[in-house]
């Protein structure tokens, strides 16, 4: 038994992961090395003060939520939050926390994930200027080609105004009439360029008849342990229509933000639920998608919603670009998307499919 104590106490001070036992009072009772290493303090310094001290101030009220919830014997997984080190450096952690109710005790183990976190938002934000790119790329094309249309017109038609017959140097009426075939020729290759732009922008992604079914399946399956930690519950109705003309990946992304929107800003203590639903109204195809999060002020975010980099909450999940891709999915092929939430009401989003 001595033997088995020992190796315990040589797992909890070499493990690499931060371990520690905190009390139900919201101070740490036992931490190991690694804790200290990381944060930069002393032991005593993190013995003595409050945990939530040691926590970034924008994540403090949500920890605090959630260890309250702890503190009532509900286990906690997969619970990132930042933490702040002594020479003022950023951390993220990722927490499993399991209480020990009888002894007013909690076991946590900490992944530092600082790291992967960085990766994300250079990757987000680097998807997010990619497609902001694209767009302007698209749009300067569009311009370019519309705006030197017309002075080509223009030029065509002054041309065949002009009346030669008083013209008798046969050199100046080779000249007009040169201008005139050079002219029609420009003409031609701009409606091509144009017709060619307008084609472009609608088969550039393959457009094919996607199942809601398939498509959903698909993104649970690849988030499903994000939706087993949530205990979130899925509310489908796709009787109104089950197949849309869509490009794939387009609505698995779609899917996959508007899902993980709804499991991040869910209600601490309260099981999401998201509802999907397909609707028809006259000839337009809808998905609306409901939740029981947290919600926000729609007057204050006004069309802000789907910017880029635009966020109204102060979790420290929301990075502003999920929204801002569906609605560029939306947009691109044709659609529209619209919001409706209030505070601690839930969120509504309806997606509109018309012509697809």
């Amino acid at each position: 038994m001595n033997k088995l104590r020992l190796n315990s106490d040589y797992f909890f001070k070499l493990s690499p992961d931060l371990l520690c036992i905190a009390g139900f009072d919201g101070f740490f009772k036992r931490i190991n090395p690694a804790v200290s290493r990381l944060l930069g303090y002393t032991d005593e310094e993190l013995l003595s003060r409050p945990i939530n001290e040691f926590i970034h101030p924008l994540d403090q009220h949500l920890t605090s939520q959630y260890r309250e919830s702890i503190k009532k014997g509900n286990p906690l997984l997969n619970f990132e939050n930042r933490y702040i080190k002594k020479n003022g450096e950023i951390v993220w952690l990722a927490w499993t926390s399991m209480p020990l109710y009888e002894e007013a005790l909690v076991y946590a183990i900490a992944k530092n994930i600082t790291h992967k976190k960085k990766l994300e938002e250079e990757r987000n934000a680097l998807l997010a200027n990619l497609s902001v790119m694209n767009e302007e790329l698209k749009n300067l094309s569009f311009t370019t080609s519309h705006d030197l249309r017309e002075p080509v017109n223009n030029i065509f038609a002054i041309l065949h105004l002009l009346d030669t017959s008083e013209i008798k140097n046969p050199e100046t009426i080779r000249l007009i009439e040169l201008l005139k075939t050079t002219s029609e020729s420009l003409e031609v290759k701009m409606n091509k360029h144009l017709d060619a732009l307008s084609k472009n922008a609608k088969i550039s992604v393959l457009i094919e008849d996607v199942s809601l079914t398939e498509t959903l399946d698909s993104v649970r399956k690849s988030i499903n342990t994000l939706i087993e930690n949530s205990g979130a519950v899925f509310k489908i109705d796709f009787s109104a229509f089950n197949t849309l003309s869509f490009n794939k990946s387009y609505l698995e992304s779609i899917f996959l933000n508007l899902i993980t929107n709804s499991i991040k800003y869910a209600k601490p203590n309260v099981l999401p639920i998201i509802s999907i639903e397909s609707r028809k109204v006259d000839e337009v195809k809808r998905l609306v998608f409901t939740d029981n999060g947290i919600g926000f002020d729609k007057d204050k975010v006004k069309d802000r919603i789907f910017g880029l980099s635009q966020t109204f909450s102060t979790r420290p999940e929301g990075k502003g670009i999920g929204l801002y891709l569906v609605h560029t999915r939306m947009t691109s092929l044709g659609g529209h998307i619209s919001v409706e939430s209030k505070i601690n009401e839930g969120t509504e989003f309806t997606l509109s499919f018309k012509g697809l």
